[in-house]
């Protein structure tokens, strides 16, 4: 080709592959591209033959390489050419082959015809044959029917069902025939003919359902019958295994290869076997509705279900001593029967469960499920383990039946509790009203029987529950917490409401024990404190979440309930003490010293009676009391019913004042002699005051007074007024001193500090007032 013709060449390759001219035109663009940046320099052009050769090498490669991929694509073409040619070849042959048989078969097809008559006598011979040789057996078919009916009625089940096999077996040989007569005639067997061999041994149908009838009900007496004479039963177990076996035969003959042609007799397969274990299931569920239901709701439960226990065992014990030798091993008699009493238990107690029953009732089934149905005495055998561990039954009552039983026997329990809880706290409000000291025990604090009642009461529901198991125990335990804490609550209410009936008539005859019932109250209230400590510790460590009530707090109830009873007392204190109050720090005390002895015989009179109080409140009522006599002692000096004019008087006063706290202190060391003294004694309160009074340098009250705000902060500007009033001699001077210091220090109060001054209210100054400029008048 010649350089001219180039450009022709490429413009008809460019008009027929419009894609060539555009990847030679990228191709020249990537070629220029590479060449001006390898030869951006002029001495870079004396590597040009260098890479001239180098790239006529690799597009001699790549030619190569294309060269060798289309001769490998043109082989292929060729050899897949050649082989269509063969197959165009083979099939003009079979289609000449198949045109030749067509023809040959043609010429045939006249001598088919002249043997179709030959073909229907040869059909009605073999009938007729047939016929010849099954009529003795179709005479003889009405006495053996009749013979095995009578045999069926005497209960010779083995001998009635040899018979029936061999009818069965002559029907099946008949409709065998037939079907193959017919079959051989090209139809199928028709209707008529099935209708009348099926009329004609009838009676062998109504045999078969006889025997069957027998046969189930000797299998559903085997559990009663056994003892006595099992042969009847071994009978049946035979006959269901011939049947069982005859069954598998004729499968296995249809599944051959002579077999797929002929039909099963009527009522095959009769699968007896599993009917046999069906008609056992059903025995067993007989034998537990026999069991009385007459008495079992009610008191009779836990008898029915010890019924139910007796039979259960007894039909077991028949069943693995007597009928599974009866019975082919593979029968697992045993465990057919564990099986469906099983099952007639749980359909039996989930009825039993749906019943409305109370909480013996619920304690009862619960206890019977899981104690002794699974006990030594029932399925906790240890020849019974093994075989339930095989069976793997199941629970008798699901986890989620048996909570909702235990939550239903918690809320039976918990309405007998809060019923019994109402009758005993109305019982004690009554007590309360009565005109007698409560009782004592044995060691001399009073007490009523509320604490007993609930005490043993929810003791004893605990008890019970733990026989169940924990799990309920710890709901038992819970429900009769927040019933006592709810009881708690109204007890407490019942205290406020006897506090203002007493109030409302204080010298009413009916309150006469008034303290008594109270102090009796707050006992109680250490009773119940005890059990429900005791009733917590029972519980067990892992909490208890499937409660749908919030933990209950009986303690804290408890100690507010024991706060408004100790109240009440103190009320009660204040309320005898209050006759004797207002000549107190008065001018007659001071030269008389009265009323001090009267209000120590009430104290004496009030700690004796706190003596009959179990610790520690004995301990708390008299700390009280020690602080309300100190407080009310204090409120009468700031009353300033006495001033001192002189510092005789002063010293007086503070003599007095030291001789009370002496008296009162002998009244009180009942407390001290307990070990059980506050960080600040109330008491010492008196001396400190009585030497505030005495001091007879007044420029030292300055440091007087620091020493008390120390030890009690609460004390305020007014008090410390009032102090100043009281000894007479202080300047105005020394009081702005004294107050300034007041002003200045005013410490907060310590942790855990108990104010003294703080409810002690201070009478508006009678004082003239005072200008700056002006002296007080």
């Amino acid at each position: 080709m010649s350089a001219g013709d180039q450009p022709e060449e490429a413009a008809s390759v460019a008009t027929v592959w419009p894609e060539a001219e555009r990847a030679e035109s990228l191709a020249r663009g990537a070629a220029l591209k590479w060449a001006s940046g390898v030869f951006c320099r002029p001495e870079h052009l004396e590597r040009l033959g260098h890479y001239r050769k180098r790239e006529s090498q690799r597009t001699s490669s790549i030619h190569t390489r294309l060269k060798s991929m289309v001769q490998s694509y043109l082989e292929g073409v060729g050899w897949g050419l050649e082989q269509l040619r063969e197959a165009r070849f083979e099939l003009r042959e079979v289609s000449h082959g198949l045109k030749k048989a067509g023809l040959e078969s043609g010429c045939n097809a006249g001598g088919v015809k002249t043997l179709e008559g030959l073909r229907e006598v040869s059909v009605s011979h073999r009938q007729l044959l047939a016929a010849v040789s099954n009529l003795p057996r179709l005479y003889s078919v009405r006495g053996m029917v009749s013979e095995t009916e009578r045999l069926v009625e005497s209960r010779r089940l083995l001998e009635a069902h040899a018979r029936l096999m061999d009818l069965e077996r002559w029907q099946d040989d008949i409709l065998w025939q037939l079907h193959r007569a017919a079959g051989a005639a090209g139809s199928a067997l028709s209707a008529d003919d099935q209708e009348l061999v099926a009329t004609y041994f009838s009676g062998v149908r109504q045999l078969v359902d006889a025997l069957a009838k027998e046969l189930w009900a000797v299998v559903s007496s085997a559990l009663a019958l056994a003892r006595q004479n099992p042969t009847p039963f071994v009978s049946a177990v035979r006959i269901v295994e011939r049947e069982e076996a005859l069954d598998r035969a004729l499968l296995e003959e249809r599944e051959g290869p002579a077999g797929p042609g002929r039909p099963l007799p009527p009522g095959r397969p009769r699968c007896w076997r599993a009917r046999f274990f069906q008609v056992l299931e059903e025995a067993v569920s007989a034998r537990f509705r026999s069991v009385s239901y007459l008495h079992a709701r009610g008191p009779g439960l836990a008898g029915h279900l010890s019924a139910l226990q007796h039979g259960y065992m007894a039909d077991l014990t028949t069943v693995r001593h007597l009928l599974e030798h009866c019975v082919p091993p593979h029968y697992g008699l045993t465990g057919a029967y564990l099986r469906a009493s099983h099952r007639c238990l749980q359909t039996h107690l989930l009825q039993v469960s749906a019943w409305d029953l109370e909480s013996g009732e619920i304690f009862a089934v619960l206890n019977w499920v899981l104690h002794i149905y699974n006990g030594p005495d029932m399925m906790g055998d240890p020849e019974l383990v093994t075989e339930m561990q095989k069976l793997e039954l199941g629970p008798l009552i699901s986890p989620e039946g048996l909570e909702q039983l235990q939550n239903k026997y918690v809320q039976s329990v918990r309405k007998s509790v809060s019923q019994w809880m109402h009758k005993a706290l109305q019982v004690e409000l009554q007590d309360w009203q009565r005109d007698q000291e409560p009782d004592t025990d044995h060691e001399g604090f009073y007490h009523t029987s509320l604490p007993t009642i609930i005490t043993q009461m929810l003791e004893e529901n605990a008890r019970v529950a733990r026989m169940i198991g924990e799990p309920l125990r710890d709901q038992t335990i819970q429900m009769g917490l927040h019933e006592m804490e709810k009881l708690l609550n109204r007890f407490r209410e019942a205290l406020v409401e006897f506090g203002k009936e007493h109030r409302r008539d204080p010298s009413n005859t009916r309150n006469k024990f008034y303290l008594h019932y109270l102090l009796a109250s707050i006992s109680n209230c250490i009773i119940l404190k005890n059990s429900a400590e005791s009733l917590q510790k029972q519980q067990s460590p892992r909490p208890v979440g499937r409660f749908s009530w919030t933990p209950p707090n009986p303690l804290a109830a408890l100690d507010r309930a024991v706060r408004r009873a100790c109240r009440l007392v103190m009320d009660q204190l204040l309320l005898d003490l209050q006759p004797f109050l207002p000549s107190l720090l008065t001018r007659s005390w001071l030269v008389q010293g009265d009323p001090t002895p009267k209000l120590c015989h009430v104290l004496e009179r009030h700690m004796e009676m706190h003596g009959r109080v179990r610790p520690p409140c004995r301990q708390r009522l008299q700390e009280e009391a020690q602080w309300l006599t100190v407080v009310e002692y204090v409120r009468a000096l700031m009353q300033k019913r006495l001033l001192c004019r002189s510092a005789e008087e002063r010293k007086q006063l503070a003599q007095q004042m030291v001789q009370d706290d002496a008296r009162l202190r002998e009244v009180l060391q009942g407390l001290e002699g307990e070990g059980s003294v506050p960080e600040v004694n109330p008491l010492s309160l008196l001396p400190v005051l009585a030497d505030f009074i005495r001091l007879k340098d007044p420029s030292m009250l300055t440091l007087e007074v620091s020493g008390l705000v120390a030890k009690y902060p609460d004390i305020s500007e007014e008090h410390v007024s009032v102090l100043l009033d009281i000894r007479g001699d202080v300047s105005r001077d020394i009081r702005g001193a004294v107050l300034d210091l007041l002003e200045q220090s005013a410490p907060p109060l310590p942790v855990g500090y108990r104010p003294v001054f703080a409810d002690i209210l201070v009478p508006p100054s009678t004082m003239a007032f005072c200008l700056p400029s002006a002296k007080c008048v």
